[in-house]
């Protein structure tokens, strides 16, 4: 026997022991429940969201994730744009991302919060910035709540899930609580 067959002898490990095989659980827990296998609750249909974003393509993506789910939308690719839409568009929820040409998105959270006619639309914040998202965890200074970019369907779904009140309706979580 070689010296390499030696060695592999040698440290050689033994073949693990049979085991049971796991067992599986005939129901699940709501909670217990993986995020996909629950049926998705989704705002009432035709419920009015902005998307204000610079990148086109993350437009044209919560477009289409949006509009196949019943939701009516709107978008503007810079912050003053989109602030500018807000009386016509009457949204219902926003997208906004973090990182805008002229005006940032901290920027026109604040604009939305200062106005009485607009403080109550939940905003879900957005950005793929390492740093936008530093700030936006130090500051929270009135989002709902944020997204990561890139994100899936399921994730943009699951972040609206979120904020929906008992009549499907995207609210504000002082708002949620204050009705109650």
């Amino acid at each position: 026997m070689g010296i390499f067959a030696q060695l592999q002898a040698l440290f050689r490990t033994p073949p693990p022991a049979p085991t049971a095989p796991p067992k599986i659980a005939t129901s699940l827990a709501p909670l217990g429940e993986e995020r996909r296998q629950r049926p998705r609750l989704n705002a009432r249909e035709g419920t009015r969201v902005l998307i204000i974003d610079d990148s086109k393509t993350i437009l044209t993506v919560l477009r289409k994730f949006l509009r196949s789910a019943g939701y009516e939308t709107a978008e503007a690719l810079d912050a003053e744009s989109g602030l500018a839409s807000l009386p016509s568009q009457r949204p219902e929820l926003i997208f906004l991302d973090i990182v805008l040409p002229g005006m940032n998105g901290f920027a026109a959270l604040r604009a939305i919060r200062r106005d009485p006619t607009t403080r109550d639309i939940p905003v879900i914040m957005m950005s793929g910035n390492e740093q936008a998202m530093e700030q936006f965890f130090g500051s929270r200074i009135g989002a709902d709540d944020f997204m990561k970019k890139p994100f899936s369907r399921q994730e943009m779904f699951f972040h609206i899930e979120r904020l929906l009140d008992d009549q499907q309706i995207p609210r504000r979580a002082a708002t949620r609580h204050a009705e109650t």
